[in-house]
Parts: structure tokens; sequence; C-alpha cells
């Protein structure tokens, strides 16, 4: 039916309110940057209701909003202007020579769609399976990083429901990692809610967090990193996402409290943190969902932010890539099966807290002598990654609109056992967005511990 259909109405670029100074200069990558060359873009965004004077005049309301959204990202691109660049390899054969960066000024800019889309809300939330058509909510569908040489870096698509508004932001992962994409949405949202006080023209000069955009090298190396290739397709992967199921799950902060408190009282500590004795469980969960013969080995993968953890730290703001995915000990799913939560928690808590200054700058030193670039399909498909983080300001983000309903994501990085933390609606809460094939979710589904945690979402 045509009705399930997204249909694009207008497409412009936005350029920055004015050019900075600093991105007349090439923008030059870190290697946590490059190495991601080949991995998807990140595809979040938030599912607003229409307000009430959407009803009255629903033409005025949304040119309205659409013009607010472009001038408040045109300033909110002056404080975070490599986002309306576009990537620029300079090659040469002798010596060997394959640099990728940034150029800020032969740009279009950030890339701004309006959609619309004959379906409700609840047409969105209420089926059990997050619907196919919200992959449709989100542009640059299956790029990859490295496509950021021809496509905009940022790109925004605006999808008015029925009754509700979808913001869905699609930003390069060579420029982002989760930490500095909900720290440009939430620093967009910031602007234009200054603006609807001071005026839609108003420059906003001071924001609250600005971003520090020098990038960060270890010493003796930088900024300018040759890559060990001549030719694009050496280390470029595109990948397919096999049939899956996807879910989102709701925890109660009191339900999370249980967790926690079991997983330390098993391993008789006061340690382990709430987020690893919940992924402790999707691990143990997921892993008997999928059957796997007693002496399969798995593990869990946590994405850890490294900004505290080198030596001296990161600021917070630091605007680029600073992640790793710490990966657990490796087990056999018997074992991990009949041992408790807390048997679980307790491998991830030592994987997390090994890993450590020393480690980080091991991890780079081995990349910059040998440099390589991630491939979606590296990881193992027995396995769970729990991605993104409970901890980014995903409701804060407002445009006049009030209080998002829900938050969804695109087609990027989907695979089985791929799990995306993200913060509830209510304090303390945390939503999972989880990937897995059919079978395998329809056994979760029927896991007496999980759905004992776990609750179906209320919106």
């Amino acid at each position: 039916m045509d009705s399930e259909h997204v249909k694009q109405i207008s497409e412009c670029f936005v350029q920055p309110h004015h050019a900075p100074e600093e991105s007349k200069q090439p923008f030059y990558l870190a290697p946590a940057d490059l190495a991601m060359l080949s991995v998807y873009y990140i595809q979040k965004g938030l599912l607003f209701p229409k307000p009430p004077e959407a009803k009255r005049d629903l033409k005025n309301f949304i040119d309205s909003l659409l013009q607010r959204l472009k001038q408040s990202l045109s300033v909110a691109l002056v404080h975070f202007y490599p986002l309306a660049g576009r990537l620029v390899t300079t090659k040469s054969e002798d010596p060997a020579s394959y640099v990728v960066y940034v150029d800020c000024n032969n740009s279009p800019g950030a890339k701004f769609i309006y959609a619309t889309l004959e379906m409700s809300v609840s047409d969105i939330l209420s089926p059990t399976d997050v619907p196919l058509v919200v992959q449709s909510f989100f542009d640059h569908d299956r790029a990859v990083n490295h496509d950021g040489h021809t496509m905009s870096l940022l790109s925004v698509q605006v999808t008015e429901l029925v009754d509700g508004i979808f913001i869905g932001l699609s930003i390069n992962h060579s420029l982002v990692d989760g930490t500095s994409f909900w720290h440009f949405f939430n620093v967009w949202s910031e602007i234009f809610q200054v603006q609807a006080q001071e005026g839609h023209n108003h420059f906003v000069a001071n924001i609250s967090r600005p971003p520090v955009l020098k990038r960060w090298f270890p010493d003796g190396h930088g900024p300018i990193i040759n890559l060990p290739f001549k030719h694009s397709d050496e280390f470029i992967g595109r990948f397919e996402a096999p049939l899956l199921r996807e879910r989102m799950f709701h925890f109660s902060s009191e339900s999370i409290a249980k967790l926690k408190a079991k997983a330390n009282a098993e391993s008789d500590t006061t340690k382990i943190s709430s987020f690893k004795s919940l992924s402790a469980l999707l691990w143990r969960t997921i892993t008997r969902a999928r059957c796997l013969a007693p002496d399969q080995g798995t593990s869990c993968r946590l994405a850890a932010n490294n900004r505290g953890r080198i030596n001296p730290p990161l600021s917070g703001d630091y605007f680029g890539n600073s992640i790793h995915p710490v990966k657990s000990e490796t087990v056999a799913a018997g074992e991990l099966l009949e041992h408790g939560i807390g048997w679980a928690a307790w491998k991830l808590h030592e994987a997390v807290v090994n890993h450590d200054d020393k480690v980080i700058r091991g991890q780079v030193d081995a990349w910059l002598k040998s440099p390589s670039v991630y491939l979606v399909s590296y990881f193992d498909p027995l396995s769970v990654m729990m991605g993104s983080s409970p901890r980014f300001n995903m409701y804060g983000n407002e445009f006049g609109m009030g209080k998002a309903l829900a938050l969804r994501s695109g087609y990027a990085h989907k695979f089985s056992g791929k799990v995306s933390a993200y913060e509830g609606r209510e304090k303390g809460s945390i939503d999972l967005e989880v990937c897995l094939p059919p079978d395998a979710m329809s056994a979760l589904e029927c896991d007496k511990e999980f759905m004992e945690a776990a609750s179906v979402p209320q919106y």
C-alpha cells in the first residue's frame, strides 16, 4: 500500500550560519576515526507527538517547524563545522600515501529532507516488532562512512506522520561515536530552544557544551596518517544483515535494581554496575535462546567510552571516536548457563576494569603499526554486542513539541545478537533494542528469566 511508504516532499542542503576560520583548514581524522571507514553511519532519531497548534493550522505548523529546524541547524553547524564537510582522499604512488580527511570548504553542507507517511504514531509503536518502515525514517540507508566522499556527513530527515513527527539523524561514524552523536543532538536542541525565545535569526554564540574538535593522537603521531592502501576496494566491505526480528524491551528502575542486587550477591561483591548486570542477563538469555551446544564458545562485548580511561583523560566533550568494544573472556555456552547472572556479570566487570590507559594505548600503537578498517561482518554471530548507552541524554532533546515519545534507529549495525541500550522515558529505566533471528527471538520471548525482568514499553 502507498500509505505505508515514506514519500519525500523536499530536499535541500544547510550550510553553517558562517564559516569559522578553523574550518578553512583540512580536518584530519584520528586512528579511531579512520578505523570506522567501512562501517555504517549512525542512525538514531526521536518520535514526537504533534502539538495542539498542528491541529489548528497544520500547514503553518509544518512550514514554521521546518524553517526553525533549518535555522537552528545552521547555527549548530558553526560549532560542529566538520559535519557540514565531505571526506577527501589524497593519494600518491611514490612514496605510497593514502590520506583521508574532511574538507569543510568544498561541500554543499548538511542534507535536510522533509517527508511524509500516512501512518499514525500507534502504527509505529504498537506492533510487537519494530516495523520495517522505520528504516525509511533515515537517509543514507546502507551507506558506509567512506561514502562520505560523495554523500553528506550529516543528513536530517523530518518525517511527518498523521499525528506525529519523527526527526532522524544519520551521521558519519568516522566523525562521531555515540557520545558525540548525542552531544550534537543535544546542542542542536539547545540552540532551537534559545532561538524560540531570542528570535529565529539569532546566532547563539554561547552553548553549554562546546565540542572539543582537536583530534587525539598518541605522542609522535598525527595529524596526517597514511593508510596502507591504494584503493578503497581493499578495505570497504558491504554487509547485508540476515533476516532479523527487532524488538524493544523495557526495564524499569526497580527491575534493574533487582538484577544488580542479585548479581552482586551471587558474586559476593558490591562492584558490579547496573548495566553490567543487565548485560549479563542478555548474554545468558540470548545464549540460551540460540540453543548453542554446551561446548560452543560465546562472549559478550560492551561499547566502552575511552575518554575517561586515557591518562590524561580526554574531555567528555571530545568530538570524535573514542570507543572500543571491550570483549569478555570467551566461555563455553554450557558453563555460562550453569552459573548465575553474578558469574557472567563478574566476567564483564573484569573485562571493563582491565580496559585501562595501558591497554588503550597498546591497541592504538598496534593499529598505527598496521592500520586496518573494521568491518561489521567481524562480529561473532554467536556472541552478544551491547551498543549505545543509557547514559546519553536522549529525551532531553525538544524541538517545540515537548518530550519525545520514543527513540528508534535505522538499518545500520543490525546483526544477530546486537543489543542497543537507550535511556527510558522514566528516570532510571532502560529500553533495549534487541536484534535476533526469528527462532531465537521467539525463544527469548518465552525465556522465564528474561521476561521476569523485562516488560513491554508503554507509550
